[in-house]
């Protein structure tokens, strides 16, 4: 299915590009901040924004042992339980969240981490879902998602190829259409060698869905290249400061970075326009510099047309040049006068 349909938007090859604010943990425990980061993103330009629902429960165990450590990266010297804790959105802001974003006139939606977390969900009335890509090799979770049979989009970083066929496959086996995929690289901050967007296009492609870039990087060109490359989601972290302490700051964009962003892509996807041959509206008065067939020595009536007296020169105003050959060897029908674009009926 190249196109899927979230609320009243579709989305896919020829439609709006849709640009996703990922609010992650940058709420930093506050719901006044959760719901400025919803009013901002609006403002800012964003066709959506996304939370994530989990516990430190549902993620993961309380254990201290070597497993449980991160030991590079941005949040490196961290436990496993220890960061969920401080990066979960608070399950009861949820709904509120969500009704906060209907008034602001954004759409909101949610990536779910486990079971427990898709039926609460459910239960507040969400209307699509994201998988994130640590989660895309959890089949069971991927069918119990498409299972709701409402629209899903699947970040796919780190993903092999085979896995992200298996996950494709568990989408469509619960009979889900509505589904769409993003390349990802999943580091925090991604950098653009790393991204390899050719794979989002080629799993256009393979998959016959909409492509997209879930993009972890700083600034627009991640962005503006997926739009290029046939990309028709683009989900960017978003915050309203990074000097706001929480464990997604440092790779998030501040409201006018997002904005300027927003536009870059904007720009993009007027650029790309659509399959189109011929002269443009802005480039029809530039047809006249084209070259064309003029009298370029003046020519009595009966005259021979040769290459001495007519050339194929600019402007645009007399015959076609694939006709020059055609008049060599003609005669002038009535006196030319050096200037004069040649015309059809101007020769015999």
């Amino acid at each position: 299915m190249e196109t899927i349909t979230i609320g009243k938007r579709k989305i896919g090859s020829g439609q709006p590009v849709y640009i996703i604010a990922e609010m992650s943990a940058n709420h930093a425990g506050s719901i006044s901040h959760a719901k400025e980061i919803i009013h901002a993103a609006k403002e800012s330009g964003a066709d959506c924004i996304k939370i994530q629902t989990y516990t430190a429960d549902t993620m993961t165990i309380d254990c201290d042992n070597r497993y449980f450590q991160i030991g590079e990266g941005t949040w490196k010297g961290e436990n496993l339980y220890g960061l969920y804790r401080k990066a979960y959105t608070p399950w009861e802001w949820q709904a509120e969240l969500k009704e906060e974003a209907e008034r602001t006139g954004i759409d909101f939606f949610s990536t779910p981490f486990d079971r427990t977390s898709v039926d609460f969900l459910e239960s507040i009335g969400m209307t699509f879902y994201k998988i994130a890509s640590f989660e895309l090799v959890d089949l069971p979770l991927i069918r119990y998602v498409a299972s709701k049979q409402k629209p899903m989009i699947l970040s796919t970083g780190m993903g092999s190829l085979e896995e992200i066929t298996e996950a494709v496959e568990a989408v469509r086996g619960a009979g889900n259409g509505q589904f769409a995929l993003l390349r990802c690289a999943s580091a925090y901050p991604a950098v653009s060698e790393h991204m390899n967007l050719a794979a989002m296009k080629a799993m256009r492609e393979r998959f016959h869905v909409p492509v997209g870039l879930s993009d972890h990087s700083m600034g627009s060109v991640g962005a503006v290249t997926a739009v290029g490359m046939g990309g028709s989601i683009i989900e960017k972290h978003f915050c309203l400061d990074r000097k706001i302490e929480n464990p997604d700051a440092s790779f998030s964009m501040e409201p006018a970075e997002f904005a300027a962003m927003v536009k870059d892509v904007r720009a993009a996807e007027r650029a790309v326009g659509s399959v189109s041959f011929g002269a443009t509206e802005s480039e029809a008065e530039n047809l006249a510099f084209r070259r064309s067939v003029f009298v370029v020595q003046d020519i009595q009536a009966g005259g021979l047309l040769t290459p001495d007296n007519i050339r194929v020169i600019r402007p645009g105003y007399g015959l076609a040049p694939k006709y020059y050959d055609t008049a060599l060897g003609k005669r002038a029908v009535s006196d030319l006068k050096r200037g004069t674009p040649l015309q059809a009926g101007m020769f015999c």
